[in-house]
Protein backbone atom coordinates (compact mmCIF):
# COMPACT_ATOMS: atom_id res chain seq x y z
CA UNK A 1 0.00 0.00 0.00
CA UNK A 2 1.58 3.26 -1.05
CA UNK A 3 1.92 5.82 1.72
CA UNK A 4 -0.41 8.79 1.68
CA UNK A 5 -1.23 10.99 4.64
CA UNK A 6 -2.67 14.47 4.92
CA UNK A 7 -3.92 16.13 8.10
CA UNK A 8 -7.68 16.61 8.40
CA UNK A 9 -8.53 18.94 11.27
CA UNK A 10 -12.01 19.21 12.60
CA UNK A 11 -14.63 17.22 14.43
CA UNK A 12 -16.70 14.31 13.21
CA UNK A 13 -19.75 15.07 11.19
CA UNK A 14 -22.64 13.45 13.02
CA UNK A 15 -25.55 12.31 10.96
CA UNK A 16 -29.05 11.91 12.33
CA UNK A 17 -29.65 8.73 14.29
CA UNK A 18 -33.25 8.38 13.24
CA UNK A 19 -33.78 5.71 10.60
CA UNK A 20 -36.93 4.94 8.78
CA UNK A 21 -36.43 1.24 9.40
CA UNK A 22 -38.91 -0.97 7.60
CA UNK A 23 -40.41 2.05 5.87
CA UNK A 24 -37.27 2.45 3.78
CA UNK A 25 -37.18 -1.18 2.83
CA UNK A 26 -40.85 -1.28 1.90
CA UNK A 27 -40.76 2.06 0.11
CA UNK A 28 -37.91 0.89 -2.02
CA UNK A 29 -39.65 -2.44 -2.59
CA UNK A 30 -42.03 -0.66 -4.95
CA UNK A 31 -39.07 0.28 -7.13
CA UNK A 32 -37.71 -3.24 -6.78
CA UNK A 33 -40.66 -5.07 -8.18
CA UNK A 34 -41.74 -2.32 -10.54
CA UNK A 35 -38.56 -2.10 -12.50
CA UNK A 36 -36.51 -5.22 -11.76
CA UNK A 37 -33.46 -3.10 -12.53
CA UNK A 38 -30.57 -5.18 -13.85
CA UNK A 39 -26.97 -5.13 -12.71
CA UNK A 40 -24.26 -4.41 -15.22
CA UNK A 41 -21.56 -6.74 -16.37
CA UNK A 42 -17.86 -6.40 -15.86
CA UNK A 43 -14.73 -6.12 -17.94
CA UNK A 44 -12.55 -9.05 -18.82
CA UNK A 45 -10.66 -10.83 -16.07
CA UNK A 46 -7.01 -11.82 -16.30
CA UNK A 47 -7.11 -15.37 -14.99
CA UNK A 48 -6.84 -18.65 -16.86
CA UNK A 49 -10.11 -20.53 -16.52
CA UNK A 50 -11.32 -23.98 -17.37
CA UNK A 51 -14.42 -26.11 -16.88
CA UNK A 52 -13.59 -28.60 -14.17
CA UNK A 53 -9.93 -29.08 -15.09
CA UNK A 54 -7.04 -27.99 -12.90
CA UNK A 55 -3.65 -26.89 -14.15
CA UNK A 56 -0.68 -26.72 -11.82
CA UNK A 57 -1.38 -27.94 -8.29
CA UNK A 58 -4.84 -29.56 -8.46
CA UNK A 59 -7.82 -29.70 -6.16
CA UNK A 60 -8.29 -33.18 -4.66
CA UNK A 61 -10.21 -35.95 -6.36
CA UNK A 62 -13.87 -36.40 -5.51
CA UNK A 63 -14.26 -37.81 -1.97
CA UNK A 64 -15.81 -41.13 -1.16
CA UNK A 65 -19.32 -41.18 0.27
CA UNK A 66 -19.77 -40.36 3.91
CA UNK A 67 -17.39 -37.41 4.24
CA UNK A 68 -17.96 -35.48 7.44
CA UNK A 69 -18.52 -31.77 7.57
CA UNK A 70 -16.09 -29.98 9.86
CA UNK A 71 -14.28 -26.75 10.54
CA UNK A 72 -11.71 -25.67 7.98
CA UNK A 73 -8.19 -26.21 9.26
CA UNK A 74 -6.94 -22.85 8.03
CA UNK A 75 -8.31 -20.14 10.29
CA UNK A 76 -4.86 -18.60 10.66
CA UNK A 77 -1.66 -18.78 8.61
CA UNK A 78 -1.13 -22.42 7.66
CA UNK A 79 2.01 -24.25 6.58
CA UNK A 80 2.17 -26.18 3.36
CA UNK A 81 2.70 -28.77 1.86
CA UNK A 82 0.73 -30.88 4.34
CA UNK A 83 -2.17 -28.41 4.37
CA UNK A 84 -2.53 -26.72 1.02
CA UNK A 85 -6.33 -26.38 0.67
CA UNK A 86 -8.86 -23.78 1.77
CA UNK A 87 -12.58 -24.55 1.36
CA UNK A 88 -15.62 -22.40 2.13
CA UNK A 89 -19.27 -21.87 1.21
CA UNK A 90 -19.95 -18.80 -0.89
CA UNK A 91 -21.49 -15.83 0.89
CA UNK A 92 -22.97 -12.68 -0.66
CA UNK A 93 -24.15 -11.03 2.58
CA UNK A 94 -23.27 -7.35 3.02
CA UNK A 95 -25.14 -6.49 6.23
CA UNK A 96 -22.03 -6.29 8.41
CA UNK A 97 -20.56 -3.45 6.34
CA UNK A 98 -23.86 -1.58 6.08
CA UNK A 99 -24.49 -1.70 9.81
CA UNK A 100 -20.88 -0.71 10.61
CA UNK A 101 -21.19 2.32 8.33
CA UNK A 102 -24.46 3.35 9.95
CA UNK A 103 -22.93 2.97 13.46
CA UNK A 104 -19.87 5.05 12.57
CA UNK A 105 -22.06 7.76 11.06
CA UNK A 106 -23.82 7.98 14.44
CA UNK A 107 -20.47 8.65 16.14
CA UNK A 108 -20.03 5.17 17.62
CA UNK A 109 -17.65 2.27 17.00
CA UNK A 110 -19.26 -1.01 15.90
CA UNK A 111 -18.89 -4.04 18.15
CA UNK A 112 -15.88 -6.01 16.79
CA UNK A 113 -17.95 -9.21 16.95
CA UNK A 114 -20.28 -7.81 14.24
CA UNK A 115 -17.43 -7.22 11.78
CA UNK A 116 -17.27 -9.86 9.03
CA UNK A 117 -14.49 -8.91 6.58
CA UNK A 118 -15.97 -10.85 3.66
CA UNK A 119 -19.12 -8.70 3.86
CA UNK A 120 -17.01 -5.54 3.62
CA UNK A 121 -15.17 -6.89 0.59
CA UNK A 122 -18.37 -8.07 -1.11
CA UNK A 123 -20.06 -4.67 -0.77
CA UNK A 124 -18.26 -3.18 -3.78
CA UNK A 125 -18.56 -3.48 -7.52
CA UNK A 126 -15.90 -5.62 -9.17
CA UNK A 127 -14.44 -5.88 -12.66
CA UNK A 128 -14.70 -9.63 -13.19
CA UNK A 129 -15.66 -11.14 -16.52
CA UNK A 130 -19.23 -12.50 -16.59
CA UNK A 131 -20.44 -15.87 -17.94
CA UNK A 132 -23.12 -16.13 -20.58
CA UNK A 133 -25.32 -18.65 -18.73
CA UNK A 134 -25.83 -19.91 -15.20
CA UNK A 135 -22.71 -20.58 -13.20
CA UNK A 136 -19.54 -18.58 -12.65
CA UNK A 137 -16.40 -17.16 -14.09
CA UNK A 138 -13.25 -17.41 -11.94
CA UNK A 139 -10.68 -14.61 -11.72
CA UNK A 140 -7.51 -15.01 -9.63
CA UNK A 141 -5.06 -12.12 -9.21
CA UNK A 142 -2.81 -10.64 -6.56
CA UNK A 143 -0.36 -7.98 -5.47
CA UNK A 144 2.71 -7.92 -3.28
CA UNK A 145 2.57 -5.97 0.00
CA UNK A 146 5.18 -3.94 1.89
CA UNK A 147 5.83 -6.93 4.14
CA UNK A 148 8.56 -9.14 2.69
CA UNK A 149 7.32 -12.21 0.77
CA UNK A 150 3.67 -11.45 1.67
CA UNK A 151 1.01 -10.82 -0.96
CA UNK A 152 -2.74 -10.39 -1.10
CA UNK A 153 -4.41 -12.83 -3.48
CA UNK A 154 -7.97 -12.21 -4.69
CA UNK A 155 -10.29 -14.98 -5.86
CA UNK A 156 -13.20 -13.44 -7.75
CA UNK A 157 -16.35 -15.29 -8.79
CA UNK A 158 -19.05 -13.71 -10.95
CA UNK A 159 -22.46 -14.81 -12.20
CA UNK A 160 -24.18 -13.75 -15.40
CA UNK A 161 -25.60 -10.23 -15.69
CA UNK A 162 -29.16 -9.83 -14.49
CA UNK A 163 -31.89 -9.93 -17.11
CA UNK A 164 -33.76 -6.82 -18.21
CA UNK A 165 -37.04 -6.12 -16.41
CA UNK A 166 -39.10 -7.47 -19.29
CA UNK A 167 -37.20 -10.76 -19.21
CA UNK A 168 -37.39 -11.58 -15.53
CA UNK A 169 -39.53 -14.50 -14.39
CA UNK A 170 -42.75 -13.77 -12.51
CA UNK A 171 -42.23 -12.93 -8.85
CA UNK A 172 -44.03 -14.77 -6.03
CA UNK A 173 -42.81 -12.95 -2.95
CA UNK A 174 -44.00 -13.36 0.62
CA UNK A 175 -43.25 -10.22 2.63
CA UNK A 176 -42.84 -10.94 6.35
CA UNK A 177 -43.12 -7.53 8.00
CA UNK A 178 -42.25 -6.50 11.54
CA UNK A 179 -45.13 -4.40 12.93
CA UNK A 180 -43.94 -4.22 16.52
CA UNK A 181 -44.42 -1.09 18.63
CA UNK A 182 -41.53 0.89 17.17
CA UNK A 183 -43.33 0.96 13.84
CA UNK A 184 -46.04 3.19 15.31
CA UNK A 185 -43.89 6.30 15.06
CA UNK A 186 -45.12 8.74 12.39
CA UNK A 187 -43.35 8.35 9.08
CA UNK A 188 -42.83 4.61 9.35
CA UNK A 189 -45.75 2.22 8.92
CA UNK A 190 -48.07 4.89 7.53
CA UNK A 191 -45.67 5.81 4.74
CA UNK A 192 -44.85 2.13 4.21
CA UNK A 193 -48.51 1.54 3.50
CA UNK A 194 -48.51 4.31 0.92
CA UNK A 195 -45.48 2.74 -0.74
CA UNK A 196 -47.13 -0.68 -0.86
CA UNK A 197 -50.23 0.90 -2.37
CA UNK A 198 -48.07 2.47 -5.08
CA UNK A 199 -46.33 -0.85 -5.70
CA UNK A 200 -49.68 -2.59 -6.06
CA UNK A 201 -50.74 -0.15 -8.77
CA UNK A 202 -47.58 -0.64 -10.78
CA UNK A 203 -46.67 -4.33 -10.47
CA UNK A 204 -47.16 -6.55 -13.50
CA UNK A 205 -50.37 -8.56 -13.63
CA UNK A 206 -48.46 -11.87 -13.58
CA UNK A 207 -46.63 -11.04 -10.32
CA UNK A 208 -47.91 -12.25 -6.96
CA UNK A 209 -47.49 -11.00 -3.42
CA UNK A 210 -48.42 -12.29 0.01
CA UNK A 211 -48.20 -10.37 3.28
CA UNK A 212 -47.49 -11.75 6.74
CA UNK A 213 -47.11 -9.49 9.76
CA UNK A 214 -45.74 -10.27 13.19
CA UNK A 215 -45.54 -8.68 16.60
CA UNK A 216 -46.34 -10.88 19.61
CA UNK A 217 -47.94 -13.28 17.13
CA UNK A 218 -47.92 -13.74 13.38
CA UNK A 219 -50.82 -13.27 11.02
CA UNK A 220 -51.31 -14.00 7.35
CA UNK A 221 -52.80 -10.72 6.20
CA UNK A 222 -52.90 -11.70 2.54
CA UNK A 223 -52.40 -15.13 0.89
CA UNK A 224 -50.41 -15.32 -2.33
CA UNK A 225 -52.45 -13.12 -4.66
CA UNK A 226 -51.97 -12.46 -8.35
CA UNK A 227 -51.97 -8.74 -9.13
CA UNK A 228 -54.15 -9.04 -12.22
CA UNK A 229 -57.80 -8.56 -11.21
CA UNK A 230 -57.10 -8.34 -7.46
CA UNK A 231 -55.54 -4.95 -6.88
CA UNK A 232 -58.46 -3.66 -4.83
CA UNK A 233 -58.20 -6.62 -2.47
CA UNK A 234 -54.49 -6.03 -2.04
CA UNK A 235 -55.01 -2.33 -1.33
CA UNK A 236 -57.51 -3.24 1.37
CA UNK A 237 -55.03 -5.59 3.07
CA UNK A 238 -52.26 -2.99 3.02
CA UNK A 239 -54.44 -0.22 4.40
CA UNK A 240 -55.44 -2.41 7.36
CA UNK A 241 -51.88 -2.84 8.74
CA UNK A 242 -51.48 -1.49 12.28
CA UNK A 243 -48.56 -1.61 14.75
CA UNK A 244 -48.94 -3.63 17.94
CA UNK A 245 -46.56 -4.91 20.64
CA UNK A 246 -43.55 -7.23 21.04
CA UNK A 247 -41.50 -9.05 18.39
CA UNK A 248 -42.12 -12.77 17.86
CA UNK A 249 -39.83 -13.15 14.88
CA UNK A 250 -39.94 -16.95 15.01
CA UNK A 251 -43.69 -16.98 14.53
CA UNK A 252 -43.36 -14.52 11.67
CA UNK A 253 -40.83 -16.66 9.79
CA UNK A 254 -42.81 -19.85 10.34
CA UNK A 255 -46.08 -18.31 9.14
CA UNK A 256 -44.29 -16.63 6.25
CA UNK A 257 -42.87 -19.92 4.98
CA UNK A 258 -46.23 -21.64 5.36
CA UNK A 259 -47.78 -18.87 3.29
CA UNK A 260 -45.03 -19.13 0.67
CA UNK A 261 -45.47 -22.92 0.38
CA UNK A 262 -49.22 -22.58 0.05
CA UNK A 263 -48.83 -19.95 -2.67
CA UNK A 264 -45.80 -21.46 -4.38
CA UNK A 265 -45.78 -21.00 -8.16
CA UNK A 266 -43.99 -23.14 -10.72
CA UNK A 267 -41.49 -21.31 -12.96
CA UNK A 268 -41.58 -18.25 -10.73
CA UNK A 269 -39.20 -16.74 -8.20
CA UNK A 270 -40.48 -17.99 -4.82
CA UNK A 271 -38.84 -16.23 -1.88
CA UNK A 272 -39.60 -15.07 1.63
CA UNK A 273 -38.49 -11.47 2.24
CA UNK A 274 -38.04 -10.79 5.97
CA UNK A 275 -38.00 -7.11 6.97
CA UNK A 276 -37.04 -6.64 10.61
CA UNK A 277 -34.59 -5.14 13.08
CA UNK A 278 -33.82 -8.68 14.27
CA UNK A 279 -34.50 -7.84 17.92
CA UNK A 280 -36.65 -10.86 18.74
CA UNK A 281 -37.95 -10.69 22.32
CA UNK A 282 -40.93 -13.05 22.29
CA UNK A 283 -41.44 -16.71 21.44
CA UNK A 284 -38.64 -18.76 19.87
CA UNK A 285 -35.55 -16.60 19.35
CA UNK A 286 -33.05 -19.30 18.33
CA UNK A 287 -32.36 -19.20 14.57
CA UNK A 288 -31.56 -22.92 14.28
CA UNK A 289 -34.78 -23.85 16.05
CA UNK A 290 -36.80 -21.44 13.92
CA UNK A 291 -35.37 -22.83 10.68
CA UNK A 292 -35.70 -26.45 11.78
CA UNK A 293 -39.44 -25.93 11.95
CA UNK A 294 -39.61 -24.80 8.34
CA UNK A 295 -36.88 -27.09 6.97
CA UNK A 296 -39.21 -28.91 4.58
CA UNK A 297 -40.19 -25.62 2.94
CA UNK A 298 -36.52 -24.83 2.37
CA UNK A 299 -35.38 -28.27 1.24
CA UNK A 300 -38.36 -29.73 -0.60
CA UNK A 301 -39.66 -26.55 -2.23
CA UNK A 302 -36.43 -24.56 -2.53
CA UNK A 303 -37.91 -21.42 -0.98
CA UNK A 304 -35.07 -19.16 0.08
CA UNK A 305 -34.86 -16.35 2.62
CA UNK A 306 -33.82 -12.79 1.86
CA UNK A 307 -33.30 -10.77 5.04
CA UNK A 308 -33.49 -6.98 5.10
CA UNK A 309 -32.13 -5.53 8.33
CA UNK A 310 -33.32 -2.11 9.51
CA UNK A 311 -33.16 0.09 12.59
CA UNK A 312 -30.58 1.91 14.68
CA UNK A 313 -30.61 -1.04 17.08
CA UNK A 314 -30.13 -4.16 15.01
CA UNK A 315 -29.95 -7.88 15.86
CA UNK A 316 -27.08 -8.61 13.49
CA UNK A 317 -26.23 -12.10 14.76
CA UNK A 318 -29.80 -13.40 14.52
CA UNK A 319 -30.47 -12.02 11.03
CA UNK A 320 -27.12 -13.27 9.71
CA UNK A 321 -27.67 -16.75 11.12
CA UNK A 322 -31.21 -16.93 9.72
CA UNK A 323 -29.99 -15.98 6.25
CA UNK A 324 -27.03 -18.38 6.26
CA UNK A 325 -29.10 -21.33 7.46
CA UNK A 326 -32.12 -20.30 5.38
CA UNK A 327 -30.34 -20.73 2.03
CA UNK A 328 -30.29 -17.01 1.41
CA UNK A 329 -28.52 -13.81 2.31
CA UNK A 330 -29.04 -10.58 4.18
CA UNK A 331 -28.45 -6.88 3.67
CA UNK A 332 -28.78 -3.86 5.94
CA UNK A 333 -30.66 -0.74 4.84
CA UNK A 334 -29.79 2.53 6.57
CA UNK A 335 -31.16 5.14 4.18
CA UNK A 336 -32.97 5.86 0.95
CA UNK A 337 -29.88 5.30 -1.23
CA UNK A 338 -29.29 1.85 0.25
CA UNK A 339 -32.97 0.96 -0.07
CA UNK A 340 -33.02 1.97 -3.71
CA UNK A 341 -29.87 -0.06 -4.38
CA UNK A 342 -31.22 -3.18 -2.65
CA UNK A 343 -34.77 -3.11 -3.93
CA UNK A 344 -34.31 -1.68 -7.41
CA UNK A 345 -30.76 -1.91 -8.74
CA UNK A 346 -30.13 -5.31 -7.18
CA UNK A 347 -33.61 -6.85 -7.42
CA UNK A 348 -32.74 -9.86 -9.63
CA UNK A 349 -29.69 -10.91 -7.62
CA UNK A 350 -31.61 -10.57 -4.36
CA UNK A 351 -34.58 -12.74 -5.33
CA UNK A 352 -33.50 -14.95 -8.25
CA UNK A 353 -30.98 -17.82 -8.21
CA UNK A 354 -28.33 -18.95 -10.66
CA UNK A 355 -26.47 -21.36 -8.36
CA UNK A 356 -27.32 -23.48 -5.31
CA UNK A 357 -24.98 -24.89 -2.67
CA UNK A 358 -21.98 -23.14 -4.17
CA UNK A 359 -18.56 -23.77 -2.59
CA UNK A 360 -15.05 -22.67 -3.43
CA UNK A 361 -11.77 -24.47 -2.88
CA UNK A 362 -8.37 -22.88 -3.35
CA UNK A 363 -5.33 -25.17 -3.72
CA UNK A 364 -2.04 -23.40 -2.97
CA UNK A 365 1.07 -24.86 -4.54
CA UNK A 366 3.48 -25.92 -1.74
CA UNK A 367 6.42 -25.41 -4.07
CA UNK A 368 5.79 -21.65 -4.08
CA UNK A 369 3.59 -20.96 -1.02
CA UNK A 370 4.94 -21.19 2.52
CA UNK A 371 1.71 -20.19 4.32
CA UNK A 372 -1.64 -18.53 3.72
CA UNK A 373 -4.90 -17.61 5.36
CA UNK A 374 -8.40 -16.73 4.22
CA UNK A 375 -9.65 -13.30 5.31
CA UNK A 376 -13.07 -13.69 6.94
CA UNK A 377 -15.60 -16.40 6.09
CA UNK A 378 -15.21 -17.63 9.69
CA UNK A 379 -18.75 -19.03 9.78
CA UNK A 380 -18.65 -20.43 6.24
CA UNK A 381 -15.72 -22.83 6.43
CA UNK A 382 -16.23 -26.30 4.95
CA UNK A 383 -14.10 -29.41 5.48
CA UNK A 384 -11.79 -29.88 2.50
CA UNK A 385 -13.07 -33.42 1.88
CA UNK A 386 -16.62 -32.05 1.59
CA UNK A 387 -15.92 -29.79 -1.36
CA UNK A 388 -17.57 -32.27 -3.73
CA UNK A 389 -20.00 -33.65 -1.18
CA UNK A 390 -23.23 -32.14 -2.46
CA UNK A 391 -25.08 -33.10 0.70
CA UNK A 392 -23.06 -30.45 2.53
CA UNK A 393 -24.67 -27.03 2.41
CA UNK A 394 -23.08 -24.26 0.35
CA UNK A 395 -24.23 -20.78 -0.57
CA UNK A 396 -26.99 -19.55 -2.87
CA UNK A 397 -26.05 -16.92 -5.46
CA UNK A 398 -28.18 -14.86 -7.83
CA UNK A 399 -27.62 -13.16 -11.20
CA UNK A 400 -25.36 -10.12 -11.20
CA UNK A 401 -23.59 -11.16 -8.00
CA UNK A 402 -19.86 -11.19 -7.46
CA UNK A 403 -18.19 -13.09 -4.64
CA UNK A 404 -14.68 -12.16 -3.55
CA UNK A 405 -12.33 -14.03 -1.24
CA UNK A 406 -9.07 -12.41 -0.19
CA UNK A 407 -6.06 -14.37 1.03
CA UNK A 408 -2.88 -13.29 2.76
CA UNK A 409 -0.16 -15.44 1.17
CA UNK A 410 3.54 -15.76 2.05
CA UNK A 411 5.55 -17.07 -0.87
CA UNK A 412 8.83 -18.88 -0.51
CA UNK A 413 11.92 -16.67 -1.09
CA UNK A 414 12.70 -16.59 -4.78
CA UNK A 415 9.64 -18.72 -5.62
CA UNK A 416 8.61 -18.69 -9.27
CA UNK A 417 5.82 -20.51 -11.09
CA UNK A 418 2.34 -21.74 -10.26
CA UNK A 419 0.89 -20.24 -7.09
CA UNK A 420 -2.74 -21.34 -6.76
CA UNK A 421 -5.75 -22.92 -8.45
CA UNK A 422 -9.23 -21.78 -7.40
CA UNK A 423 -12.26 -23.96 -8.17
CA UNK A 424 -15.93 -23.19 -7.62
CA UNK A 425 -18.55 -25.95 -7.52
CA UNK A 426 -22.29 -25.37 -7.63
CA UNK A 427 -25.59 -27.09 -8.36
CA UNK A 428 -27.91 -25.97 -11.14
CA UNK A 429 -30.86 -24.25 -9.41
CA UNK A 430 -33.41 -26.27 -11.40
CA UNK A 431 -31.86 -29.66 -12.15
CA UNK A 432 -29.44 -29.81 -9.17
CA UNK A 433 -26.73 -31.09 -11.55
CA UNK A 434 -23.20 -30.24 -10.31
CA UNK A 435 -20.81 -28.02 -12.25
CA UNK A 436 -17.29 -26.71 -11.70
CA UNK A 437 -15.10 -23.91 -13.00
CA UNK A 438 -11.45 -23.14 -12.22
CA UNK A 439 -8.92 -20.33 -12.50
CA UNK A 440 -5.16 -20.16 -11.86
CA UNK A 441 -2.52 -17.69 -10.75
CA UNK A 442 1.23 -17.64 -11.41
CA UNK A 443 3.73 -15.78 -9.24
CA UNK A 444 4.79 -13.74 -12.27
CA UNK A 445 1.25 -12.30 -12.53
CA UNK A 446 1.41 -10.68 -9.08
CA UNK A 447 1.51 -6.88 -9.21
CA UNK A 448 4.72 -5.45 -7.76
CA UNK A 449 2.78 -3.47 -5.13
CA UNK A 450 -0.79 -2.78 -4.05
CA UNK A 451 -0.50 0.71 -5.52
CA UNK A 452 0.19 -0.80 -8.96
CA UNK A 453 -2.75 -3.23 -8.86
CA UNK A 454 -6.03 -2.48 -10.63
CA UNK A 455 -8.28 0.11 -8.93
CA UNK A 456 -10.89 -2.51 -8.07
CA UNK A 457 -8.27 -4.76 -6.50
CA UNK A 458 -7.14 -1.79 -4.44
CA UNK A 459 -10.73 -1.14 -3.28
CA UNK A 460 -10.90 -4.77 -2.19
CA UNK A 461 -7.69 -4.37 -0.20
CA UNK A 462 -8.83 -1.13 1.44
CA UNK A 463 -12.16 -2.70 2.47
CA UNK A 464 -10.35 -5.71 3.97
CA UNK A 465 -7.83 -3.55 5.85
CA UNK A 466 -10.69 -1.40 7.17
CA UNK A 467 -12.61 -4.43 8.45
CA UNK A 468 -9.41 -5.70 10.04
CA UNK A 469 -8.90 -2.39 11.86
CA UNK A 470 -12.48 -2.40 13.18
CA UNK A 471 -12.01 -5.97 14.37
CA UNK A 472 -9.44 -5.04 16.99
CA UNK A 473 -10.42 -6.71 20.23
CA UNK A 474 -11.99 -9.71 18.49
CA UNK A 475 -10.12 -12.92 19.26
CA UNK A 476 -10.65 -14.08 15.66
CA UNK A 477 -8.58 -11.18 14.30
CA UNK A 478 -5.17 -11.81 12.79
CA UNK A 479 -3.59 -8.66 11.32
CA UNK A 480 -3.12 -8.51 7.57
CA UNK A 481 0.38 -8.03 6.14
CA UNK A 482 1.44 -4.47 5.36
CA UNK A 483 -1.34 -3.11 7.57
CA UNK A 484 -1.73 0.69 7.10
CA UNK A 485 -3.15 3.10 9.67
CA UNK A 486 -6.67 4.45 9.30
CA UNK A 487 -5.43 7.87 8.19
CA UNK A 488 -3.40 6.38 5.37
CA UNK A 489 -6.27 4.07 4.50
CA UNK A 490 -8.67 7.03 4.26
CA UNK A 491 -6.36 8.90 1.91
CA UNK A 492 -6.06 5.88 -0.36
CA UNK A 493 -9.84 5.42 -0.38
CA UNK A 494 -10.31 9.09 -1.32
CA UNK A 495 -7.95 8.69 -4.26
CA UNK A 496 -9.72 5.53 -5.37
CA UNK A 497 -13.09 7.25 -5.14
CA UNK A 498 -11.87 9.95 -7.51
CA UNK A 499 -10.27 7.42 -9.85
CA UNK A 500 -13.28 5.09 -10.03
CA UNK A 501 -15.93 7.84 -9.77
CA UNK A 502 -17.83 5.41 -7.57
CA UNK A 503 -19.97 6.89 -4.79
CA UNK A 504 -19.80 3.60 -2.88
CA UNK A 505 -16.03 3.99 -2.65
CA UNK A 506 -16.49 7.57 -1.46
CA UNK A 507 -18.81 6.30 1.26
CA UNK A 508 -16.07 3.84 2.24
CA UNK A 509 -13.61 6.73 2.54
CA UNK A 510 -16.10 8.65 4.70
CA UNK A 511 -16.60 5.67 7.00
CA UNK A 512 -12.84 5.21 7.42
CA UNK A 513 -12.50 8.90 8.27
CA UNK A 514 -15.25 8.60 10.89
CA UNK A 515 -13.51 5.59 12.42
CA UNK A 516 -10.17 7.43 12.45
CA UNK A 517 -11.65 10.47 14.18
CA UNK A 518 -13.57 8.38 16.71
CA UNK A 519 -10.39 6.75 17.98
CA UNK A 520 -8.54 10.06 18.21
Amino acid sequence: MERYRTPRPGTPHRRTRRLRAALLALTATSGLLLTACGAGGGSNGSNKASDGSHGGFPAPAAPTAGGQQGEDRFVGPSPTPDDHLSTFALDVDTASYGYARRTLAAGQRPDPSTIRPEEFVNSFRQDYERPDGNGFTVTVDGARTDQKNWSLVRVGLATRPAADSGERPPAALTFVIDISGSMSEPGRLDLAQKSLDTMTDRLRDEDSVAIVTFSEKAEQVLPMTRLGGHRGEIHHAIDGLEPTYSTNLGAGVETGYATAVEGRRKNATNRVVLISDGLANDGDTDPDSILDRISSARREYGITLFGVGVGSDYGDALMERLADKGDGHTVYVSGQDEARKVFCDQLPQNIDLTARDAKAQVAFDPATVAEFRLVGYDDRRVADDDFRNDRVDGGEVGPGHTVTALYAVRTRPGADGHLATATVRWLDPDTRDPHEKSGELETGALSDSLGKASPRFQVTAVAAYFADALRQGDERRRPLPGEPGLGELHDRAEQLARKTEDKDVQQLADAIDQADRSQG
